[in-house]
Parts: structure tokens; sequence; C-alpha cells
């Protein structure tokens, strides 16, 4: 998998003309999302604790993340130096946890847990093209490339496990789906929404509604239709559907639609 460190950032070319305070709320979001790992670490090693493959897999794909949120985390602190990643990251664990204390997978099979692991990397892989599209801060830029790259390294390295539970468990294209979606779903929980109120709050009581609204607007504007559609083609790759076939295309057309509908709503929402 990856191969980067933090030595790697050109942390000597960072400007801060050129940080887009737009994208600022939602990396200090991001930062404390992924360098929650250890929680997914450890309910992963429960699912899958006589597989020492996946085991092997996870501690990697876990280091890598927590890696993710340190590089964004020192990012933000420099574009925002009134921002202390450490507090907020305390703040954020303190008023939310993961119920992540199962032995068995939440999905109903491993296959279902490896399948949400891929929706999960398909959307990060996704979010993070978008912004190293979006921004030109140059440090910035460079970290949400390599992310970019290890989250769909990831999404190969789980889709691989899946094939190979697949043989045993023989879960259809159906099931396979209804999975997928139901993780998709699962991106409007609170997680994200917390995060951002962790990372931006100003003191007042956590509003889900309001901080929802406030990452979705900050987040899904950065995207592009060939972003959308490439995503869409990877949840169709891992239900067994063709990623670039007919139905797979619409299906990204339709979905880019639908986000732009979405950011609508969110700021609709907002002015309400």
């Amino acid at each position: 998998m990856a191969g980067w460190t933090l030595d790697d950032i050109p942390w000597n070319e960072f400007d801060r003309s050129r940080v887009d305070r737009e994208i600022l709320p939602i990396i200090k979001a991001a930062a404390i999302v992924e360098y929650n790992a250890g929680d997914y670490r450890a309910y992963l090693n429960r699912v899958f604790h006589d597989d020492p493959r996946v085991l092997k897999a996870v501690d990697g794909w876990a280091d890598e993340e927590v890696q993710h949120g340190v590089a964004l985390g020192k990012w933000a602190e420099l574009a925002d130096p009134s921002f202390n990643f450490d507090e907020s990251f305390r703040k954020f664990v303190a008023g939310f946890s993961l119920p992540l204390d199962a032995n068995q997978s939440v999905r109903g099979s491993r296959t279902g847990e490896l399948i949400a692991r891929c929706m999960v990397e398909t959307g990060t892989s996704s979010y993070y093209t978008a912004l190293a599209a979006a921004t030109d801060e140059p440090a910035l830029k460079a970290i949400c490339q390599k992310i970019a790259e290890d989250e769909f390294a990831h999404y190969n390295l789980f889709h691989r496990h899946m094939i190979r539970y697949l043989s045993e468990e023989k879960l259809g294209m159906w099931g396979r789906f209804r999975v997928a979606i139901r993780r998709i779903a699962e991106s409007e929980d609170d997680e994200l929404a917390y995060a951002y109120y962790a990372a931006n709050g100003s003191g007042q009581p956590y509003d889900r509604k309001a901080n929802a609204s406030a990452y979705g607007q900050g987040a899904f504007r950065y995207y592009t239709p060939g972003i959308v559609r490439r995503g869409v083609g990877m949840v169709f790759h891992t239900i067994g559907m063709k990623g670039d076939g007919f139905v797979s295309q619409t299906a990204g057309r339709i979905g880019w639609i639908a986000l732009r509908l979405r950011i609508f709503m969110l700021g609709r929402a907002a002015r309400v």
C-alpha cells in the first residue's frame, strides 16, 4: 500500500494566501474522522479475528488512515493557527462514539463487512480526488492527492478480500447491493456532523441538522460529474456489475443530478 510519510509533503511550500476558507472547515473535520481509525481497527479485528490475512491488511490500513488525519490536522493548524487538532479530537471522542463493540459483523456477514469498507473507500477516494483538484494550495494539494491514492488502494485491498469471502458465503448481487446502499446512506449519520462540530463549533450546543448541513454543503460542492461517475462505477464493480457499462454510466448521470439536488436542499434547509 502507501509508501509516503509526512516528510514527503512540501510543507515548505505552504502558502497561506492560497488557503480556501471554504475548504478549511471540512479539512478540519476530515482530519478528525481519519485519525479516529482506531475504533474501526478494533472492530474489524474482532470480526476477522481468525483471518490473519485480513488482520494484517486492517492494521496497515488503520495506520495509513491515522497518518491521513495527522497530515490533514497539521495542515489545518498551519492554515488556521487558532485551530488545535488535539483539542478538537478530544472534544470529538468525548461527545461521540461509534457502536462498534460487536464481535460479529453488523452487516450480517464478513462479505457484507468488506462491501461496506469498499463503499467507504469509494467515498473517500472520490472526496480527496475532488479536494485535490479544487485547491491550489501546494501542501494541501499534495496531501489530498496522496490520500486519494491511498483510499483507492484501500478499496482494491478490501475488494480482493471480499472476492475471497464471496466464494464461501455466496452473497448474491442483490444482497451486495443492499449492503452497499445501506452503507452509503450511513454517510448521513452523526460521525461527520459531530466531527464538523468538534472542529468548528463556537461553543454552541451541538445541532446535528445544522452541522450536517454545513459539512454537506462544504464537501459536496467540489465534486464534478466525472468524479461522481467514477464513484458510481466503483460501487457497481463491488456489487458485481460492469463499472463502465451503460447502466453504470446512466446511474452516474442520475447520481450527479441527485448530488446537485442534495446540495440545493441542504442550502435551503440552512436558510430556514
